[in-house]
């Protein structure tokens, strides 16, 4: 049947697009997801992952050096003793990182002064401030930013400790309100931020594998092999979405190796507590997920869509690179304008950031984060196929125009060439083979 379509596409054996489409579809997905490539592509994040892990660990451990941070105490012997029992009494009701800590010299007679210039030159960073003089004319020498982050508190430790020693706190009765309006907003808003970064990353990420796989196919002629036998609108959709799954298979394998590495070795790089920090999205976990999986589909194929396009108009990958800086350049603007829109709260950017195609994905899955409402996002699935389905046709037209050097039907003229030239050199006629 395959044989009699290759040789005449008028008769009514020929395959349907959407069968065309899905043997596309299924070749290709096979073909990438049992190839040792893929293997390395499922381990290409993990470099990252490593490094956000170290990272996070190096900006929490400089934050702890932070704290050690001290300050160079010399008053004479009765005055120090004060300040350190105010000091003691006011780290019990606000912990130890939260007031700074003191390095006391010797303040006994005959003790020469610290030098101060030398203390707080020191490179080690072990002495942020200088705190000299007695309780009653203290002086705070160090930088404008130490000195209006230390002086509030120290002005509480000193007075505490010039007058009664037995000064206690009075018992505060506390009740616990879990309910806010504001902190439900702001936490909401933090998950939708970090919802379409993720989906940005992740379109990032996979989108490019569309490109270099028509790029590769185009080298090795394989395309015009499948566009003689099968319509270009068929190829690039069975592309598309035998891309999308693989994309998809990806994601499942790198969000079960997270799931199993937050189980077995705790926290990672921060990442379950900033999980554990988010707010419940608007429309509730399950349907979060469900909803961010189908606007990631849909911003993958809008992406996809157009690395087809340039696919077509590139015919090596230094071409492939120089045309694809300005797609991707386009994605990094429509994120920052996604995030503009959603921190602003502005309703007329937030309408645009949704009526445009490629930002539509991204503000949707705001949407679903910050909002219960289901019916936009009907709406919205609607309005983007119907621009994936433009820029596949858009795109396939091209690539016949461009490659295939042929108008309307012009499939059919190369298949005909192309087949009657093998043959020929086999020594058969089309008639033949077709008998």
């Amino acid at each position: 049947m395959i044989e009699s379509a290759l040789i005449d596409p008028t008769e009514k054996s020929r395959l349907s697009r959407i069968q065309a489409a899905w043997v596309i579809a299924r070749r290709d997905f096979l073909a990438i997801l049992f190839s040792r490539s893929f293997l390395f592509f499922l381990l290409g994040p993990l470099f990252p992952a490593v490094v956000f892990a170290l990272s996070g660990g190096i900006g929490a451990a400089a934050v702890e050096r932070s704290n050690d941070t001290r300050i160079a105490l010399q008053m004479p012997s009765e005055d120090i003793k004060l300040l350190l029992d105010a000091h003691h009494r006011i780290e019990k009701e606000l912990g130890y990182h939260a007031i700074p800590h003191f390095t006391i010299y010797d303040p006994g007679k005959g003790a020469e002064p610290i030098d101060i210039d030398a203390l707080l030159a020191d490179p080690s960073g072990k002495t942020g401030a200088t705190l000299t003089g007695t309780l009653e004319e203290p002086v705070l020498t160090g930088t404008q930013r130490r000195v209006n982050a230390w002086q509030g508190i120290l002005a509480v430790q000193l007075s505490m400790a010039r007058n009664d020693t037995d000064v206690s706190y009075p018992a505060l009765r506390t009740e616990i309100n879990t309910v806010s309006g504001a902190k439900t907003k702001s936490q909401r808003r933090n998950t939708a931020q970090i919802a379409i970064t993720l989906l940005f990353l992740l379109t990032m990420l996979l989108a490019g594998m569309v490109l270099s796989n028509l790029v590769e196919e185009k080298a090795n002629k394989i395309i015009e092999i499948l566009a003689a036998a099968l319509p270009m609108q068929a190829v690039f959709f069975g592309k598309l979405f035998a891309m999308l799954a693989v994309s998809l298979v990806g994601i499942a394998v790198w969000a079960l190796a997270l799931g199993l590495v937050l189980l077995f070795a705790g926290d990672f790089g921060g990442i379950k507590q900033l999980l554990m920090g988010l707010s419940e999205p608007g429309v509730g976990w399950p349907l979060f997920v469900l909803l961010f999986i189908i606007n990631f589909s849909m911003g993958y194929l809008l992406i996809g869509s157009i690395f087809l396009a340039i696919g077509a108009l590139a015919a090596t990958v230094r071409e492939v690179q120089t045309l694809s800086m300005p797609v991707t350049m386009l994605q990094l603007f429509i994120f920052f304008f996604t995030q503009i829109a959603i921190v602003g709260g502005w309703t007329p950017l937030e309408l645009i950031a949704i009526l445009f195609p490629f930002s539509s994905p991204f503000a949707m899955t705001a949407m679903a984060a910050r909002s219960d409402l289901i019916w936009p996002h009907l709406l919205a699935f609607a309005y983007q196929a119907m621009w994936v389905a433009l820029f596949i046709k858009w795109g396939s037209t091209l690539f016949r125009k461009r490659v295939m050097k042929s108008g309307s039907g012009g499939h059919a003229k190369v298949k005909r060439s192309w087949l009657d030239r093998l043959r020929n050199k086999g020594g058969t006629t089309p008639n033949q083979s077709q008998a």
